[in-house]
């Protein structure tokens, strides 16, 4: 995901060059060396040794060459591991490339790190994907920038043509390793260089600059869907979920686009369109259930939920704690995390959230949720809250023998404070699940 982070400012400012050792990240290595010694910035090249060829070392070796050279420090990252059985080599290497190459980045505190791809390599994104059946996000193919974990990813020779950086490296006599692999017709790119792209060159001579355009254009769609996700998905989700019902009211198509961008929110994975599909459908009904991006999709009652398969709620241990002051208090034990904010109404005396017991229920136990209103047990309060039955583990808080709050139902009205009393809300934040980086 894109942020609006700039990248620090150091006493000498750094970057860093992804660098294979290759033709392009060769010239881009060879031409931000140059500037940036006059600039007085100090660059690093990322040499990443996948161990998937005989030559790796000699890659390696070469690399260390070029860069004792040209007076720019060089770090090598060697993977470990490979493809599971069944797993795609490409798929692998390249996640693990992207692991390893924000891994140096955070270990010598770079910001900027600067990728050699240009605007054939972008022509031929935007095709596989569209061979692959994407949407909006797949045809954007790759952004010039892009920021994940404080760290930007950027790519200035996006926009040249592949002819430029050949002419470069000729000019200047770059020497550069050629990748065998790089012939191997059972990855998907190398069957497009080799067998598509000549052909599709010489009879649209403008292909490669008409596909990167279309990728732009692509891009600025996407941008669109996910303002007006951030539009229609607001007020409809809340710790519990996606208020699915209420996207109905929508349009087929705008339903469909927030359903996804929530999707890829809750679960760091863009959802496979059939899934989207069903779920509009209203397949199954309410208690549906669907294996998702290694969790599980709940629809209860409307609203659509997804927790990790890892993170399951369980309850936690009984244990003291005090919410007597605003803040956020990490609950490890218990897999998520107090808000404790001031308000003007609707919370609790901060003398009743200084000595609690927080712990799981037990049974027994009776909930009021408005002043005046009939106590009901948890289960009946559950019930009429919609609080499905998955849902209903997590902590309760007891101000001596006194409830004060359910998680999933909120604050027992016996103890809302009188009006004018200082008073503070209480909030129970389950673990969010991260959102990782997409890129092509």
């Amino acid at each position: 995901m894109a942020d609006s982070a700039t990248p620090r400012t150091a006493d000498r400012p750094r970057l860093a060059v992804a660098y294979s050792g290759g033709r392009d990240s060769t010239a881009l290595l060879h031409a931000v060396a140059g500037q940036a010694k006059e600039a007085s910035i100090e660059v690093l090249a990322f040499h990443i040794h996948h161990g998937l060829s005989t030559h790796a070392d000699a890659w390696a070796a070469h690399s260390e060459r070029q860069c004792a050279a040209w007076g720019v420090t060089l770090r090598t990252h060697r993977l470990s591991g490979g493809p599971a059985v069944g797993e795609s080599i490409e798929a692998w290497a390249r996640e693990a490339r992207h692991a390893a190459l924000a891994e140096l980045c955070a270990e010598h505190g770079v910001d900027l790190l600067l990728l050699a791809h240009h605007r054939r390599d972008q022509a031929e994104t935007l095709l596989l994907q569209a061979l692959r059946g994407a949407g909006a996000a797949g045809l954007a193919a790759m952004p010039k920038m892009q920021w994940r974990d404080g760290i930007c990813w950027a790519r200035p020779w996006l926009d040249r043509p592949r002819e430029s950086i050949e002419a470069y490296v000729a000019a200047h006599g770059l020497e550069y390793i050629e990748d065998d692999s790089n012939a191997d017709p059972r990855f998907a790119r190398n069957r497009l260089r080799l067998a598509v792209w000549p052909s599709l060159g010489e009879a649209f001579p403008q292909a490669e600059a008409a596909l990167a355009q279309s990728a732009n254009w692509a891009q600025q769609a996407l941008a669109l869907q996910q303002e007006m996700a951030a539009v229609d998905l607001a007020g409809r989700v809340d710790e519990r979920g996606l208020a699915l019902h209420e996207l109905q009211l929508l349009s087929p198509a705008r339903a469909a686009n927030a359903l996804r961008a929530w999707l890829h929110q809750a679960t760091g994975q863009v959802a496979p369109a059939s899934l989207v599909q069903r779920i509009q459908a209203g397949e199954g009904g309410s208690g549906s259930a669907w294996p998702c991006a290694g969790g599980l999709l709940r629809l209860y009652r409307g609203r659509l939920s997804w927790q990790p398969a890892a993170e399951s709620p369980a309850p936690g241990p009984s244990q003291m704690v005090n919410l007597g002051l605003p803040g956020s208090y990490v609950q490890p034990g218990w897999a998520g995390t107090w808000e404790v904010a001031a308000v003007p109404s609707g919370g609790v005396s901060p003398i009743h959230l200084q000595d609690l017991t927080l712990r799981a229920r037990q049974g027994g136990e009776q909930f009021q949720r408005a002043r005046g209103s009939a106590l009901r047990s948890l289960k009946k309060a559950y019930q009429e809250a919609g609080v499905p039955g998955w849902a209903r583990s997590g902590p309760l808080l007891f101000s001596g023998a006194e409830l004060v709050f359910v998680a999933g139902l909120g604050i027992d009205a016996r103890m809302l404070a009188a009006p004018g009393e200082p008073q503070l809300s209480l909030r129970w934040l389950p673990v969010e699940s991260r959102v990782p980086f997409t890129d092509p």
